[in-house]
């Protein structure tokens, strides 16, 4: 390595990313050119130097290192965990907070396998222990004033907190570990400082969203004073953007844990978490961002902003946060949809002053998390329509002429929801609010983003509002009725609105996450507009361009909804008169991709849409004829069968695999339909 000094910063964000302390270290020149190895094996071998500031210099030396992922190998080839693991109970304040800072860099930026490698290497014994310690610190050292004096076990808890989120995020066994160790009276502690310490609750909320989700063994340690901290939290008054997103966080854990609620609380506890979530989205972030930029512009001297600019962007550089944004999860999100993993607050990324910044921050993070938790309650415990390897979209035994078979009818179902949950959504005008975020995010606010170095990092934010929007969009399509959702005229108004945002461009949008998302939104409205014979603003040219664009996405669920969405258009379009030619232009790109995708599902799909374009009427029968649809189909079935065999069960589950003998089966009945047609 040829670097005269490394520039260590320590004080670690969500990510294990540090910022706020920085310490100048001189790196000898000819050490860094041996390669990554030699460092590695210096630093490890100075924590167990006698001296407390050189443990603590190694440890927020291998914070920094690990952060650029290749050098990761070297450190734990050496042990690297178990030689850090012992210096979360180091004597030295200072030494804990950074030794525990290194390991939650190394969770973070190590991904899953590491996780997984730093529980088997029981890193959960250290961190478990730092915890307990931490929290009777709490009345040891009790905080004067948030402002003016900060307690310093309170930032060793916020290290031990997020390494621990990380940690059980990507690992059963440290979640079960949590749970038998009794964790969560730890993270409720930790909650419970909102009040004195928004930073280290907020890890805690996180962290405890994350815990509460899926985890049956949880639920029985669930009583009153547990449910009762997350509604004290929920009730605050408090409006600053951070308890926004505290309150946001609390309601998803309370979701996550309804069925532990009492009977006699349920209602009151849902109303609350709905309310919640409606305030958060009701907060306008396309004013909002350009104000508190125009804020933080106003109190800042020139030459001031100027240095925090060139301070963050050092920051950024060096962390790496522009590839964590684009590393974060995107798929779409279903009905067992967790929080996306690795997109997690960076707020206290942010150089100190930033204070506006970390403001839009939690702002978006939180509309984020509850665009994410309404998600999850607009879903069905029945398969739905978008769940492709759950249920066919044809049954064997129907061949219903509007293309909808009997298979399939949950997408269409008001009474997916319950009451209560279907009552607290519209009460609160979700719908409504939902849909004004697919709008999101506003030029203005884009603008302000893009022209503004400090600020650029939120532009992926804003639009990952947009996606789960859309997202939530299709869910309320998916189990909601129309009239819950406003009707005929709205229903059409939602329709341009999705046409606006893919077919205003001269180009069809490539962003897969966009892609995924408003492809859902489009196949659900096509597919409730369909069933109510309401007209709809898209014309089968636009869909066919949208289909062909998003055939060619590498993600397959975007493949699988475009198919879907052709299906839907020609089965429609088949009752109408002088409508063959567009259903020939439809079917010959269902036929390209039947013949064509590399995946088995979506052949599948595409079979399926044939079956349902062309199963009934003059239009279908006369356009079947003119593209050969027989022939090729016949020429497709032994193709078809063969992939099924031998790809089948090897790489696609049991359910797929049902599904997609169904369809076999269903195809040659359609060639045998099919064969008469033409005998006519």
């Amino acid at each position: 390595m040829c670097v005269r000094s490394l520039r260590i910063i320590f004080k670690f964000n969500a990510e294990g990313l540090s910022v706020n302390a920085v310490k100048e270290v001189e790196v000898d020149h000819d050490e860094v050119c041996d390669g990554i190895d030699s460092p590695a094996g210096e630093l490890l071998e100075k924590l167990q130097n006698p001296s407390a500031d050189m443990r603590e210099f190694a440890c927020a030396s291998i914070s920094r290192v690990v952060q650029q992922s290749q050098t990761i190998p070297a450190f734990l080839q050496r042990d690297a965990v178990r030689r850090l693991g012992p210096l979360l109970l180091d004597r030295s304040l200072a030494v804990r907070e950074t030794a525990t800072g290194a390991l939650r860099n190394l969770s973070a930026c190590g991904g899953h396998e590491v996780c997984e490698d730093m529980v088997k290497q029981d890193v959960m014994t250290p961190l478990t222990a730092l915890l307990r310690e931490c929290c009777a610190g709490f009345e040891t050292n009790p905080t004067l004033s948030l402002k003016e004096q900060k307690n310093p076990v309170e930032d060793v808890a916020n290290e031990a907190v997020n390494l621990l989120w990380n940690l059980c995020e990507s690992s059963s066994q440290a979640l079960c570990v949590f749970n038998k160790a009794g964790l969560l009276d730890v993270i409720l502690q930790c909650l419970e400082r909102h009040t004195n310490n928004i930073q280290l609750a907020l890890s805690a909320a996180h962290c405890l969203h994350t815990v509460t989700e899926d985890n049956a063994e949880l639920l029985c340690s669930m009583n009153n004073a547990v449910l009762g901290s997350l509604e004290s939290v929920l009730l605050s008054s408090e409006t600053a953007m951070a308890h926004i997103l505290l309150k946001t966080l609390a309601a998803g854990s309370l979701w996550n844990l309804k069925s532990s609620l009492p009977t006699a609380r349920q209602a009151q506890t849902l109303n609350a978490l709905v309310a919640t979530l409606s305030q958060c989205l009701e907060l306008d972030a396309g004013t909002l961002i350009p104000q508190l930029h125009q804020a933080e512009v106003s109190c800042s001297a020139p030459s001031s902003e100027a240095g925090e600019m060139d301070d963050h962007q050092a920051v950024a550089e060096d962390m790496g946060v522009e590839e964590m944004e684009d590393e974060e999860g995107g798929g779409q999100a279903r009905r067992d949809e967790k929080a996306t993993k690795m997109d997690k607050d960076f707020s206290d990324l942010l150089p100190r002053g930033k204070e506006e910044l970390r403001e839009a921050t939690a702002l978006l993070t939180a509309q984020q998390t509850s665009l994410e938790i309404i998600v999850n309650m607009c879903c069905s415990d029945d398969p739905s329509d978008d769940e492709w390897e759950e249920a066919s979209s044809s049954d064997e035994s129907e061949m219903c002429p509007d293309g909808l078979s009997e298979g399939n009818t949950s997408l269409l179902s008001p009474l997916c929801l319950s009451a209560e949950v279907h009552g607290a959504l519209i009460n609160h005008n979700i719908p409504e609010k939902v849909l004004r975020k697919t709008q999101f995010p506003s030029t203005e606010a884009m603008d302000v983003c893009r022209q503004n170095p400090t600020w650029k990092i939120l532009m992926k934010k804003m639009h990952r509002v947009q996606y789960r929007a859309l997202t939530c969009l299709h869910n309320m399509l998916s189990t909601m009725d129309a009239e819950s959702l406003g009707g005929a005229a709205a229903l059409q108004a939602v329709a341009q609105h999705l046409s606006t945002l893919v077919f205003s461009a001269s180009d069809i949008p490539k962003e897969e996450e966009f892609l995924e998302a408003v492809t859902s939104a489009m196949r659900s409205l096509l597919q409730i507009i369909a069933s109510m014979k309401i007209p709809q603003c898209f014309t089968p040219q636009q869909l066919i361009t949208l289909s062909e664009a998003a055939t060619r996405c590498d993600v397959v669920s975007v493949r699988v909804n475009a198919v879907a969405i052709l299906g839907i258009t020609g089965s429609t379009l088949a009752k109408e008169k002088g409508t063959s030619e567009t259903l020939q232009m439809i079917g010959n790109a269902l036929l390209q991709v039947a013949t064509k995708d590399a995946n088995l599902v979506v052949c599948g799909e595409a079979l399926d849409a044939l079956f349902d374009v062309f199963a009934d009427g003059d239009e279908a029968e006369k356009a079947a004829k003119n593209i050969s649809l027989l022939s090729a189909l016949k020429a497709l079935q032994p193709v078809f069968k063969a992939k099924i065999r031998k790809e089948g069960k090897g790489k696609y589950s049991p359910e797929q695999m049902c599904v997609l003998d169904n369809i076999k089966v269903n195809l040659r009945r359609f060639i045998g339909y099919l064969e008469i047609v033409v005998k006519k």
